[in-house]
């Protein structure tokens, strides 16, 4: 982790938001440690936008801002505690994140409600997060309560609150240099990740044993974390588009679907493939994959600057239409397939999602009633599908057959780069790759 580059560019995107907020101050409290069992914490992640705005990773932490003529950057965090420091580790205290992360005041988390009333005062606008948290809610109440009750002595209470994620989420959907070169090394290590569970998965294995294979390679690679619980569903579990349980045995001539992704330095990664647990697809196999491979290819084309969000999304559903009335899974003509959305019964998902410090990355889809137009940096997956369960009216050499491709695709000036291209994913590397530890 670049710690000085990452810390310089928090800065920026403090400046940059108290430009957009224009005047008054913004709370934003990071995320609490929380609880797993009795007293075991889950590992601790911070809020995504807290650390988006200070690169600060310590929980109890508060980070307020103010803009205006007099603008400040203001840290409410722990305080150091030898005792406690020498069962959790090290804490910077507010003098030592105050000069490591630039800001202008820190004080201890335990002044915050002494304190917030007078940073209150007379600010004509609160920028925060209202409803994302409602103990955080009434704690607000308190601090603006006590500066209306001073009222009389001319001291004024902010007269509107707006919500502190609109302008965030614009600028998070933007990524810059330094959060698309995290990216870059995140896909890299998922795409590492990948051929080593391909390689080592065969028939009698189980899905934890192939799970296993990929924590191993995050984090021997540098990664802190799997960026979500990892999908490992081998045959008809392909067609649970969530499934966890990741705990049955792969059996000869079924496909196995692996959707994983690490996360590096707060950033996201998200790959999907699907591949033979024998290492050679089925005839019915290969003509899904195949399918699922060109609808993929159809929407990352359309992923350029000047499209619109759901451009992707339409190319990938043209393709699979086309494709399912050709198999035989549906009935009519293409345009119909999709109009009456029959297409639906074996894709049932949208081709995508932003993606970046939240898998399911910030940022809107749709600005003035229309899907948003791509513009360079913006970061995205392209996953379309194909899930078929047994029915009537369905060829039978397809059931239980569940295909998802998926990439890391960033908007480049003149179309897009694919950061996890690195990933195997047509049918001869494939069945290059399984098996072969």
């Amino acid at each position: 982790m670049d710690t000085i580059n990452t810390l310089s560019r928090c800065a920026e995107r403090r400046d940059a938001l108290r430009s957009r907020m224009g005047r008054g101050i913004a709370l934003l409290p990071t995320a609490p440690a929380r609880v797993r069992n009795r007293d075991s914490e889950y590992s601790y992640r911070f809020d995504s936008y807290f650390y988006y705005l200070s690169g600060f990773q310590e929980p109890e932490s508060v980070l307020v801002l103010i803009a205006g003529d007099a603008p400040r950057s203001i840290l409410f965090c722990r305080e150091r505690d030898p005792a406690r420091e020498l069962w959790d580790g090290l804490r910077s205290g507010p003098e030592g994140a105050k000069a490591a992360l630039g800001l202008d005041e820190a004080y201890p988390i335990e002044t915050l409600d002494e304190k917030m009333p007078a940073l209150l005062a007379n600010q004509p606008v609160l920028h925060y997060a209202p409803g994302n948290d409602p103990a955080w809610d009434a704690r607000v109440m308190v601090w603006l309560n006590e500066v209306r009750s001073q009222a009389r002595a001319g001291v004024a209470a902010p007269t509107e609150i707006r919500d502190l994620r609109t302008p965030l989420d614009e600028m998070r959907v933007v990524k810059d240099d330094s959060e698309l070169a995290v990216m870059r090394r995140a896909a890299a290590i998922s795409v590492a990740a990948h051929e080593r569970a391909m390689r080592a998965t065969r028939p009698g294995r189980s899905e934890y044993e192939i799970e296993a294979e990929l924590l191993y390679e995050f984090r021997r690679r540098g990664s802190q974390y799997p960026a979500y619980t990892p999908i490992v569903a081998g045959g008809a579990n392909a067609c649970i588009l969530h499934y966890r349980e990741n705990s049955a045995r792969l059996a000869e001539g079924e496909l196995l679907l692996i959707d994983a992704g690490c996360e590096l330095d707060g950033y996201a990664s998200d790959v999907t493939r699907t591949f033979p647990v024998s290492g050679k697809f089925s005839r019915a196999q290969k003509d899904l994959y195949e399918l699922v491979l060109a609808a993929q290819s159809a929407a990352i084309a359309a992923v350029k600057p000047g499209n619109r969000w759901d451009e992707p999304h339409n190319a990938a559903v043209q393709a699979l239409a086309s494709g399912f009335v050709d198999l035989g899974l549906c009935a009519g003509p293409v345009e119909q397939v999709i109009q009456t959305e029959d297409y639906r019964r074996f894709y049932m998902h949208r081709t995508g999602h932003w993606l970046g410090l939240d898998v399911h990355d910030a940022g809107e889809y749709k600005t003035g009633g229309e899907w948003r137009r791509l513009e360079p940096g913006m970061t995205l997956t392209v996953e379309p599908g194909c899930y078929v369960r047994p029915a009537e009216g369905v060829p039978e050499a397809f059931w239980n057959i569940g295909v998802r491709i998926e990439d890391d695709v960033a908007v480049t000036a003149s179309g897009c780069e694919v950061l996890t291209a690195g990933a195997a994913k047509t049918v001869r590397e494939l069945e290059a790759l399984v098996g072969r530890a």
